[in-house]
């Protein structure tokens, strides 16, 4: 505190690139702090920055009342006047504390005049060495947080934007990036599983968010976020950027695939070629951005199913069924092109997917046909249809026996070979009379199972699950293992050790006796 502050204030904030006004308040808040711990957080203080002595003054504050109460806090009028103060009911007073070692002369001056009435004698001594620390501690925080405030105001409007930094470290796993005049982090979750960086690499990442709250860096990279594909063509193809081409929806497996949907709002220009590129010199761009990620570029279109069709290429699709009220399409592709239009555990569907937001089914053609073979036999098999009237319904959308048992009177009536009203009542209760009996050999057959499987001996169940024969079960018997149960509850390396038998095939064998278990408990419950 010797040094005039001024300049001390004045350097700092170039530094920290702070504003002054902001150090000014940190030092008064420091002060203030420091001298209620000291004296008393009770005490009524005030802490003011000085800008022509470069020193912080710091004041007591005393109230005037008719009856004082509080020691430190309040006066009388009467004692006001007698310590030769001209205070009236209702005023403060303001009294100088003088802290600082090298003012004693005047805190000493100030105690023989006003000791008794504010009690604080010797402040300049009780300020020591803890205060200083105290205040310390207050300037760092508040500096700190400044800082954290001039970042969020640097980076808040690049929220949703590319940022380009150098790798510095690394912190449980998420990688700290300097972006120029803060650090940023990219943590694990926003990190895409095949790429890996050094410090000193250079990096290009999506400004996923700005936390004010965060105790480390504030700023939130991703490189995994379908936000960051979808920048990345931006940047790469200036039809985007120029609103010219639009890019309507994105899905992204991070490392391993993404679909993007374009259109174009002009006539002329091709929104897939004008993101491929001149022999795909723009679409490879992102890809290497990407370390190889595959990138499908379809065409938008305002109609559902063909805009379904075009995210599930390269697949061909012969039919779309939609489900309007449950917003959901079933695809029907040739028999070799179904592994396709499915892809690798099940990416291309679940991309298009994402892409369209509709729920996607696929089958074949072949399982459909054998599907809508089974449905027609079962319509026809309702009493009073004829196999051509069943086959008409099938036509009009009614595809199932269930759907014709919640028909309307009114919209069978209208069908061809339908005799009226009366002929439209018969089809329905035909059908709900097909559904119980249905419903009814359902349930005499889990009876029967049920029946079936109570009676079997524990070695009939064992032969059940598969690869078990006679002398498999005579094997296990060694073991005490008389049936599945026994074979779940026995431990794997005590039948091992007893039988001989191979402890990887002992546990494909018991997982097919917890199947064999589950499939019994299912029976019995039904």
């Amino acid at each position: 505190m010797e040094a005039n502050l001024n300049m001390v204030l004045e350097q700092v904030g170039r530094d920290k690139n702070i504003d002054k006004s902001v150090l000014v308040s940190a030092l008064e808040q420091a002060i203030l702090t420091a001298a209620k711990r000291t004296f008393g957080m009770n005490r009524e203080m005030e802490a003011k920055y000085n800008a022509e002595t470069g020193i912080v003054d710091l004041f007591l504050i005393v109230n005037v009342v008719e009856d004082a109460a509080i020691e430190g806090r309040e006066m009388t009028a009467e004692q006001a006047r007698e310590a030769g103060l001209e205070a009236e009911l209702g005023d403060e007073l303001l009294f100088q504390i003088f802290y600082r070692p090298e003012d004693a002369d005047r805190a000493s001056e100030q105690d023989e005049k006003f000791g008794t009435l504010i009690d604080l004698k010797n402040a300049h001594k009780q300020f020591g060495r803890i205060a200083a620390q105290t205040a310390k501690q207050v300037i760092f925080q508040r500096v700190r947080e400044a800082e954290r405030d001039n970042v969020f105001n640097e980076y808040k409007d690049k929220k949703g934007e590319l940022i380009t930094g150098i790798v510095r470290r690394f912190e449980r796993g998420a990688l700290v990036v300097d972006v120029g005049k803060a650090e940023a982090v990219l943590p694990m979750r926003e990190q895409v599983p095949r790429e890996s960086f050094r410090v000193g690499d250079s990096m290009k990442a999506l400004c996923l968010d700005i936390d004010r709250n965060a105790r480390g860096p504030q700023i939130i990279l991703s490189r995994a976020h379908k936000g960051f594909l979808e920048k990345l063509f931006e940047q790469e193809v200036p039809e985007i950027f120029e609103k010219i081409v639009r890019i309507e929806s994105s899905a992204r497996e991070p490392g391993a695939r993404s679909k993007i949907a374009v259109s174009s709002r002009d006539r002329d220009v091709d929104p897939v070629g004008a993101c491929v590129g001149m022999k795909g010199s723009r679409v490879q761009a992102v890809v290497q951005e990407l370390r190889g990620e595959k990138i499908d570029i379809v065409p938008y279109d305002d109609d559902p199913a063909r805009f379904v069709c075009n995210a599930i290429a390269p697949a061909e699709v012969s039919r779309v069924i939609i489900d309007a009220e449950g917003h959901r399409m079933e695809l029907i592709v040739p028999d070799e092109r179904l592994s396709l239009a499915i892809g690798k555990k099940g990416q291309n569907v679940r991309l298009a997917s994402q892409l369209s937001g509709w729920r996607i089914d696929i089958h074949s053609e072949s399982k459909i046909q054998e599907l809508e073979r089974r449905a027609k036999e079962q319509i026809a098999s309702i009493d009073g249809l004829s196999p051509e009237l069943s086959e008409t319904l099938f036509k009009l959308g009614w595809r199932s026996v269930s759907e014709l048992a919640r028909a309307h009177v009114e919209e069978l009536a209208g069908v061809p070979g339908v005799k009226g009203a009366e002929g439209a009542r018969t089809i329905i209760e035909g059908a709900k009379s097909f559904l119980t009996s249905s419903s009814r050999r359902r349930t005499d057959d889990v009876k029967r199972e049920s029946d079936r499987r109570q009676q079997m001996s524990g070695a009939d169940k064992l032969m059940e699950l598969g690869g078990v024969d006679e002398e498999v079960v005579q094997i296990l018997s060694q073991a005490q293992v008389h049936s599945p149960e026994d074979l779940v509850k026995t431990p794997i390396e005590t039948v091992a050790s007893v039988t001989g038998i191979d402890m990887g095939d002992l546990a494909k064998l018991r997982q097919r006796a917890l199947s064999w278990l589950a499939q019994a408990q299912e029976s019995v419950a039904g």
